[in-house]
């Protein structure tokens, strides 16, 4: 079968068209196509009162999510996934150029092995953000992630992502690492639908129990009072919203739930690695202070 690939530049999105030979005498194209959000993003953290403050600003030219029923936050459950010895969340920090993190998320508290919820590949390289993502079955994710047999997909797109995190599997040997739960209250632009504004609160994570849901082992990483607001947004930050975050003396910053969770970790030696010598047998420490 002859493929043609075709690679168009549009003003919001890149989208790679890959052109399957016709099956008709009429010679019709079938069109296979993957579409690659490039996404600006932009975290700050701001207490309550600010966000007060703000809101009805931002309702001047938001709307809520749907998800906000009623004008309430909605859960987001989430259990990220690493190495052994935390390879994936170390890069992570290290402030490189491109960065990749996957992870399992749903919106429901679910734990039947039918219950499905997705599973993310989120990259990140010069500020921009994509994120690729499928849904699953609860009982696939473990034959997935340890034994590389995909989930089953019924669209093209879903297949070709699975692929993707499949490779992922392949270079990082991971497992789950923590879990992280929390509060969201959503807002998209009334003009452009692809501007959304986050604001995250009562976050909660854990080590170990990975099950989607509250536990008694949770730790919260921030005050009660504070959020983590986000940007999201495909071009240049509107004026009006520029002119909001200075007078507030709003700035930005990096921050990343399981990058802070890591290194409050590391810095009180709560991190458990596995060790091993040149032969790949499990050694301490004080194995390679003595080489």
């Amino acid at each position: 079968m002859n493929i043609l690939y075709v690679n168009k530049l549009f003003t919001k999105f890149t989208i790679n068209i890959f052109v399957n030979k016709l099956l008709t005498k009429r010679t019709e194209v079938i069109f296979l196509a993957i579409a690659t959000f490039k996404r600006y993003e932009k975290k700050y953290l701001i207490t309550k009162e600010k966000l007060d403050k703000i809101l009805p600003v931002l309702l001047q030219y938001m709307d809520l999510d749907p998800y906000c029923v009623d004008n309430n936050e909605y859960r987001i459950y989430s259990i990220y996934y690493d190495t052994v010895n935390h390879d994936v969340i170390r890069h992570n920090s290290s402030g490189p150029a491109y960065k990749e993190k996957m992870r399992l998320r749903s919106y429901y508290d679910k734990k039947d092995p039918e219950d499905k919820i997705f599973m993310e590949l989120k990259k990140k390289g010069l500020g921009v953000g994509n994120k690729r993502r499928i849904k699953l079955r609860i009982r696939e994710v473990e034959p997935f992630v340890n034994d590389g047999i995909l989930p089953e997909t019924k669209d093209y797109l879903s297949a070709q992502v699975a692929k993707e995190l499949a490779y992922f599997f392949k270079n990082n040997r991971v497992q789950p690492a923590l879990y992280v739960q929390y509060d969201r209250l959503a807002l998209f632009g009334k003009e452009d639908k692809d501007f959304r504004m986050t604001f995250d609160r009562n976050i909660h994570t854990r080590r170990h129990n990975f099950q989607l849901g509250e536990s008694d082992e949770d730790e919260l990483l921030l005050p009660d009072d504070v959020y983590i607001m986000e940007i999201k947004i495909l071009g240049a930050i509107p004026l009006w919203l520029a002119k909001l975050l200075s007078e507030n003396e709003l700035y930005s910053r990096g921050f990343s739930k399981y990058g802070v969770k890591y290194q409050r970790d590391a810095e009180e030696h709560k991190l458990n690695y596995c060790l091993t010598d040149k032969n790949g047998n499990k050694v301490d420490f004080d194995y390679f202070r003595e080489i």
